[in-house]
C-alpha cells in the first residue's frame, strides 16, 4: 500500500473508526500512555494520532503534537481536542516518514497501531529515531504475526483483506526489529487475547 492508498483508507474510515476500532484497541493506548505519564513536562510527539482517542489520557504539563496523514482522520482529532479543552495538544498533517521537525525535537515518540500500517517502516523507524533524543523512549503498540503456526497460516491468508483496511496482519516481530533497529526493553502482550503488542523502546542512535 502506498501513501495515497494510505490516505484514501483512512478518508473512509474516519466516520467510523472511534466506533469499530475505539473498544478493541482501547486497553493498550492507556497502557502505552500511562507507561509515558511517569515524567512531567515531556515534548511527546504521537505519530498517526489519528482521530485523537489517546491524546486526552496524556499529563496536561506534557506538550503533546500529533501528527497524521489523513486530513479526515485529524478533523476527528481536532474536534475531540477542542471538545476536551486539551491546550497542551498540537496536530499537524505529516507523513510520518518524512518529518519536518529538527533532530531531537521530543523526550518520548508514542506510536500507537501505526507501523503496520506505514508503506515503508525502515523510513518510519528511522524518522521516529531522529526526532527523538538520544536515549529517549520510544513506545509502540502493534499487532505482530502470531508464533503459533494455526493461527500464523490464518494470518497469511488474510492479508490480502488486511491491506484493504490499511494494515499488513503477516507483520513478524522479527522482521520488524531488524529493520527498525529498535532496542526493546519491555514487551508486553495487549488487548483482546493479547492480540497486540505493547513495546517499551530506547532510541540508542546517539547514545
Amino acid at each position: 500500500m502506498n501513501l495515497d492508498d494510505t490516505v484514501r483508507t483512512y478518508r473512509n474510515l474516519s466516520a467510523t473508526y472511534d466506533l469499530v476500532f475505539g473498544p478493541i484497541t482501547h486497553p493498550g493506548r492507556r497502557a502505552a500512555v500511562r507507561m509515558l505519564n511517569d515524567r512531567p513536562s515531556q515534548r511527546v510527539l504521537e505519530v498517526g494520532v489519528g482521530t485523537g482517542l489517546s491524546l486526552g489520557y496524556f499529563r496536561s504539563d506534557a506538550a503533546v503534537t500529533g501528527i497524521d496523514v489523513s486530513p479526515h482522520m485529524l478533523k476527528k482529532a481536532r474536534e475531540r481536542t477542542a471538545r476536551l479543552r486539551l491546550e497542551n495538544v498540537d496536530l499537524i498533517e505529516m507523513n510520518a516518514q518524512a518529518m519536518s521537525f529538527a533532530d531531537n525535537s521530543f523526550d518520548a515518540v508514542i506510536a500507537l497501531y501505526v507501523a503496520s500500517t506505514v508503506p515503508d517502516v525502515r523510513a518510519f523507524a528511522a524518522e521516529v529515531q531522529r526526532v527523538c533524543v538520544p536515549g529517549g523512549r520510544i513506545i509502540l503498540v502493534n499487532h505482530f504475526s502470531s508464533a503459533n503456526p494455526a493461527m500464523n497460516y490464518i494470518e497469511r491468508q488474510l492479508a490480502p483483506l488486511a491491506r484493504w483496511i490499511g494494515f499488513h496482519a503477516d507483520f513478524p516481530l522479527k522482521d520488524f526489529m531488524r529493520n527498525t533497529g529498535f532496542q526493546v526493553r519491555e514487551m508486553h502482550p495487549s488487548n483482546l487475547f493479547g492480540y497486540w503488542t505493547l513495546l517499551r523502546c530506547t532510541n540508542e542512535k546517539g547514545v
